[in-house]
């Protein structure tokens, strides 16, 4: 078994400053999902022109994916360093990735770990898995599985799943913890509810060794665990193991 070296950007909206601007946002996201790349950048570079963080975010990806204007990663990188100067999550996240791929700036582990923990410490959960997968693979960091386990469990209590597979990977190798089959089944049980087949196939693996009074009990650790998560009151193992 070995660890998923996936690093998602996800692609979320802030809160917005006012109906106005959250009007202008959305007409240009619309445009923008349905093509209409010339209409999307009016709206995206006059909210960008008004300090709008949302607005420079979005103008940031239209340059990044080449929609509408030449792709052009040095202008993206900039304007998500303004949309960070007004501390907008998403644009933190972006800039990371960025550094990381050496895209438009120059490539900058260090700088890339920084931006991922502001934004992890945001509670961003694609911030926090990527932060998992960089400590489990030494990338950029000196390899500690016990940060990798502290970042997929924060992002796994956010019902990410692929932190949710990687934890149980974690637990099922023993590393950076002890090695637990019973916790490797309950997060991958967890994960596969939220659609991971490599998580059933793992859990599948995990219930063979387990007696079926045992897989029958960590099913239902699993069960609660997600119903909190669901809920939103998850706090950590601690509380229910």
């Amino acid at each position: 078994m070995s660890h998923i070296n996936i690093k998602t950007v996800i692609l979320c909206c802030s809160l917005l400053a006012s109906p106005f601007a959250f009007a202008g946002l959305e007409e240009g996201q619309i445009a923008a999902n349905e093509g209409r790349f010339e209409e999307a950048l009016v709206e995206f570079n006059y909210l960008a022109d008004k300090g709008f963080a949302p607005g420079i975010y979005e103008l940031a990806k239209m340059y990044e994916e080449g929609h509408g204007v030449t792709r052009n990663y040095a202008k993206a990188a900039q304007l998500y360093q303004d949309a960070i100067k007004k501390h907008h999550v998403d644009s933190m996240f972006a800039l990371a990735v960025l550094y990381d791929e050496g895209k438009g700036v120059k490539l900058d582990k260090q700088k890339a770990i920084t931006l991922f923990e502001k934004a992890a410490k945001k509670n961003m959960p694609a911030a926090q898995f990527n932060l998992g997968v960089m400590y489990a693979n030494g990338d950029g960091v000196t390899q500690d599985y016990k940060q990798a386990r502290f970042w997929y469990e924060k992002a796994a209590a956010n019902n990410y799943s692929l932190a949710q597979f990687n934890l149980a990977l974690l637990y099922f190798e023993g590393l950076g913890t002890p090695k637990d089959v019973e916790k490797s089944y309950i997060w991958n049980s967890i994960a596969e509810y939220n659609g991971n087949m490599k998580a059933s196939h793992s859990r599948k693996l995990d219930e063979r060794t387990m007696l079926p009074a045992e897989a029958e009990a960590a099913k239902e650790k699993a069960d609660a665990i997600y119903a909190k998560i669901l809920a939103g009151t998850y706090a950590g193992e601690g509380r229910l193991f």
